[in-house]
C-alpha cells in the first residue's frame, strides 16, 4: 500500500511585492507536480509584471526587479486565471496541493483574482475539492514543543531536504513538496492512517489553535499584531461602512 506522502502531490508557491495579502501583488509563481516520491517533477512557471513598483526590500529577497518584470513579465489578468485553472486541475485530479504557509499564497492569489478577474479562487474550485497540505502547520502540530523558527529554510535543514535557490518560486515549491514527504515519513505512525482530505480538515483546526496561542503570546508581550486563525484561505475583509 502506498501512503499519501509517497504518492502524487502538487506544490504551489509565489513571490510577491510584499507580505500584505490584501494589497501586495504576485510577481512570479510556480506549480510543481510529482506523481510519486522520487519521480520527475513537472514544473510550470509564471512571471508577472504586477503593474506597480516592486519595493527594493522585495527585490532583495527574490531578485526580481522592476526592469526585468516589465521586460519579461506578462500582465496579471491572464496569468492569475491560468494559475487558478492549473490549481483547479490538480484538485480535480485528486492531487493534494502542498502550500507552505497556505493562507499567504492562496489568499494573495484570491485577491489578485478579485482585482484582475472580478472573480475568486473559490469560483475556480467549484467543481473540485481543495485539499491542502501545509508543511508549516503539520510540523508545528506534530513537533509543537520544538524551539526555533519554522521558515521553509529552517524546516528543510531540519528534515534534510535540499533547497537550492531559496525565494525562487519553483525551487520553494519543489522543496515544500519534498518537505511534506519528509514530514510524512518522520511521523508516519501518526499520519499514515489519515487521508489527505482528513488532514486538510484537521489542519484548519490545528492552525486555529496555533494562531490563538501566538495571539495570546503577542498580547502578553504587548505586541499589537493580530493573527488570523483562518486556514487555508483568509476571508475577505469587509469594506468600511
Amino acid at each position: 500500500m502506498t501512503h499519501w506522502y509517497e504518492g502524487p502531490l502538487a506544490a504551489f508557491d509565489t513571490e510577491t511585492t510584499g507580505v500584505d495579502v490584501e494589497e501586495d501583488r504576485i510577481v512570479s509563481a510556480a506549480l510543481v507536480v510529482q506523481d510519486s516520491a522520487g519521480g520527475r517533477m513537472r514544473v510550470t512557471r509564471w512571471l508577472v509584471n504586477p503593474g506597480v513598483p516592486v519595493p527594493a526590500g522585495a527585490t532583495e529577497i527574490h531578485g526580481l526587479t522592476d526592469d526585468h518584470l516589465q521586460r519579461n513579465g506578462r500582465w496579471p489578468a491572464p496569468v492569475v486565471e491560468e494559475i487558478a485553472r492549473a490549481l483547479a486541475e490538480q484538485c480535480a485530479a485528486g492531487r493534494p496541493l502542498v502550500v507552505m504557509n497556505a493562507p499567504f499564497d492562496l489568499t494573495l492569489l484570491d485577491r489578485e483574482l478579485k482585482r484582475h478577474r472580478t472573480s475568486s479562487l473559490a469560483a475556480y474550485l467549484e467543481q473540485s475539492s481543495l485539499c491542502v497540505l501545509d508543511p508549516r502547520v503539520l510540523d508545528k502540530h506534530l513537533d509543537r514543543y520544538r524551539k526555533g523558527r519554522r521558515t521553509l529554510t529552517d524546516l528543510c535543514e531540519l528534515y534534510g531536504v535540499v533547497l537550492d535557490g531559496a525565494h525562487d518560486a519553483a525551487a520553494d515549491a519543489a522543496a515544500s513538496l519534498e518537505l511534506v514527504r519528509a514530514v510524512g515519513r518522520r511521523f508516519a505512525t501518526r499520519l499514515e492512517r489519515l487521508s489527505p482530505a482528513e488532514l486538510h480538515t484537521l489542519q484548519a483546526v490545528w492552525h486555529a489553535a496555533q494562531a490563538r496561542g501566538l495571539q495570546a503570546w503577542f498580547t502578553r508581550s504587548g505586541t499589537p499584531e493580530t493573527v488570523d486563525p483562518a486556514w487555508p484561505l483568509r476571508p475577505e475583509l469587509r469594506a468600511a461602512a
